[in-house]
């Protein structure tokens, strides 16, 4: 079960690679209007679809709660008074049918993304996860073993482009649309700002986002916006930076697999790009497809199966953990 922001969503998977049903309710009409989320109306429409969606799910994969291993649930990170709905609900499933409750990290989901779609996958391998909350690098020697070589000093990629997509007046969230009219423009008509450039891993967005906002007030005093070459070049420095930045990890770590994941994972440009990076380096590049780079339940069923086999069992004290990070262990009370 997943209900970090604004989709709820319940998934059946087996043996941690095997989809079996995977519902997902998005709440993108409701919080389009506002230009994003509005955390109270998230969490109300939560409490409305959140068994609806579990029983779909059931139904979808022909089975009954009895005949399930474990629950898997979304402690963190995420929106606090979202996290709690998808809790209460998880551990209501559990307490009810005698099945034991299993946490997991937000962040860890998208990583098992790629092996949904990719069961081959094994690691080591490096992961980029790009995501409207997050922009991490990822060593994975092992399942459920991370090393971080670099995150951003301040906003996400996705929270970016998200911004500057409602600033050139797209329809909120811009990261699809900004991604079709990209195509139509010149990514090389604006020369923006590519921040920490052969300064170790981290990233930073927010001097981008400055100077593309700076861009756009200069040029609305002189007329009509040149969108599509806006979106063209502020895509291509962000995307730019993150397929560079990961291909100097796989290197600096030795690492011959690369496993992109996240909502900004979906974007055509930054999959062009890594695909024909990695390809020329030898590398072999893991992407899932658009539907498992959003939120949803597969990618916390696919971690908690891995977290279940090992024996890692949360309590009906769980806990919503709005900032918890890969470091701390899921499961514990929060």
């Amino acid at each position: 079960m997943e209900t970090s922001c604004d989709e709820t969503a319940a998934a059946v998977v087996a043996g941690g690679t095997r989809l079996l049903s995977n519902v997902v309710a998005s709440q993108v009409e409701v919080h389009r209007r506002f230009g994003g989320v509005v955390p109270e109306i998230a969490s109300r429409r939560h409490v409305e679809a959140l068994l609806p969606v579990v029983r779909q799910a059931l139904d979808d994969a022909g089975l009954e709660l009895k005949d399930l291993d474990a629950v898997a649930v979304t402690q963190g990170p995420g929106l606090v008074g979202a996290l709690l709905v998808g809790i209460a609900g998880a551990k209501a499933l559990a307490y009810a049918s005698g099945l034991p409750l299993v946490a997991v990290n937000h962040i860890e989901g998208h990583l098992y993304a790629n092996r949904l779609e990719h069961p081959e996958l094994e690691p080591p391998f490096l992961c980029l996860i790009a995501s409207g909350g997050h922009t991490e690098l990822l060593e994975v020697p092992a399942w459920g073993a991370y090393r971080r070589l670099g995150r951003t000093r301040d906003d996400a990629a996705g929270e970016a482009i998200d911004k500057i997509g409602r600033v050139l007046g797209l329809p909120y969230p811009a990261g699809a649309e900004m991604d079709r009219l990209a195509r139509e423009g010149d990514p090389s008509a604006f020369p923006f700002p590519r921040a920490l450039r052969g300064e170790g891993f981290d990233f930073s967005f927010s001097g981008l986002k400055t100077a593309a906002l700076n861009e756009i007030r200069r040029l609305q005093a002189r007329g009509p916006l040149p969108v599509a070459d806006l979106a063209a070049s502020f895509q291509e420095a962000v995307v730019g930076v993150l397929a560079e930045k990961a291909l100097a990890a796989a290197r600096a770590v030795g690492a011959g697999r690369i496993a992109l994941a996240g909502g900004v994972a979906a974007n055509s440009r930054l999959r062009e790009l890594l695909a024909e990076a990695a390809a020329a380096e030898g590398r072999v590049l893991y992407v899932p497809r658009p539907a498992f780079c959003t939120d949803n339940a597969a990618m916390i069923a696919a971690a908690g199966w891995v977290r279940w086999q090992r024996g890692e069992r949360a309590g009906l004290d769980l806990n919503a953990a709005p900032a918890l990070s890969l470091e701390d262990p899921p499961g514990d009370a929060g």
